[in-house]
Order: structure tokens, then C-alpha cells, then sequence
């Protein structure tokens, strides 16, 4: 779960993650953790982390909360300039219409390649990565199954702030 998408990006990151939040869940023994969606890796290995480690507790995550616009709430969007806040929203739908695409059974990376080319577009925009993945394990899929969860994530960089988002198919 850790070495894909932002652990590719970030080797470490989720160790710390991992080793904070279980320590968080060893002293206040919670009965209720609460995450958000818009972390979805980060909530996949914290799932992980309570099986793993039998923590007695629920696991609840919250849908990512969107601006009017669609651009999901951030610290960092603070730190857009007036001209990036302007586009920022096109990471949003970039994944909307990439999703489209997936109920539409395009194959993944055909999903992949536009979605990044339409990211692109907008020379603001850094792409990072844009992944078609399994919602469970987080590896990227070739073809879709039936019943099967598909998450779509991204991370750009827009005008030095690094941004992610995702929507679940």
C-alpha cells in the first residue's frame, strides 16, 4: 500500500504515518478514528494498520469536503495565488470526467493518458501522477471486474503548491 502513488513520491512518509498514528491508538485507545477521504492512501494504510495490529476501534472516513467549485479543501489552497486558485478546479474535473470514462469501460490506461494530457492543458499544472487503481489494495488496474472499486488519484504541483485529490468509482 505504501510504496504506490504518494509513497512513491514521498518514501517514508506512510512509515511515519503508520508509526504516529499507532502510537496515537496505543495511549488514547479510541473507540472512533476519524479520517478523510481525500487522504485515501493514507486512510488505506490506516485501515490496514487497525486490522493488522487488532486496534478495537471504527474506522470512519468522511467524503472529501469541495469548495463550491469542486476543489477539495486544503490548507494549501491558501497558498494559491489568485491566478492558480482560478484554475485549481480543473484537477476536479479532470477526475469527474475521467470516471466518466471508467463507467464507460475505457481501458484504464487510455483513462490514464487523457487524463493526464487534459491536466496538462492548463500549463499552470504539474502533473505528478494520475493513477487508475484497485480501492482496496491501491495497484494500478488493467481491466475492470465487475463489484470491483476503482479509485482515480491524483497529485499535481500548480504554481508551487502540491495538490491531490481522488473520486471513487
Amino acid at each position: 500500500l505504501e510504496q504506490v502513488m504518494e509513497g512513491a513520491h514521498r518514501p517514508g512518509h506512510f512509515n511515519g504515518v503508520a508509526t504516529v498514528v499507532s502510537k496515537l491508538f496505543h495511549l488514547a485507545r479510541p473507540h472512533v478514528a476519524y479520517f478523510g477521504q481525500k487522504d485515501f492512501q493514507q486512510v488505506a494504510i490506516v485501515r490496514q494498520l487497525v486490522a493488522d495490529l487488532s486496534f478495537d476501534l471504527e474506522l470512519v472516513v468522511y467524503p472529501t469536503v469541495r469548495e463550491a467549485d469542486g476543489l477539495a479543501m486544503s490548507s494549501r489552497n491558501a497558498r494559491l495565488t489568485p491566478e492558480a486558485r482560478a484554475v485549481a478546479p480543473l484537477i476536479y474535473q479532470v477526475l469527474q470526467q475521467a470516471a466518466g470514462q471508467v463507467r464507460a469501460g475505457v481501458a484504464p490506461a487510455a483513462v490514464q493518458r487523457q487524463a493526464l494530457a487534459a491536466l496538462a492543458q492548463e500549463p499552470q499544472f504539474t502533473p505528478e501522477y494520475i493513477e487508475v487503481a484497485d480501492a482496496q489494495t491501491l495497484q494500478p488496474v488493467t481491466s475492470y471486474e465487475a463489484g470491483r472499486a476503482v479509485v482515480l488519484c491524483v497529485a499535481a504541483h500548480l504554481a508551487g503548491v502540491r495538490l491531490i485529490d481522488n473520486v471513487v468509482v
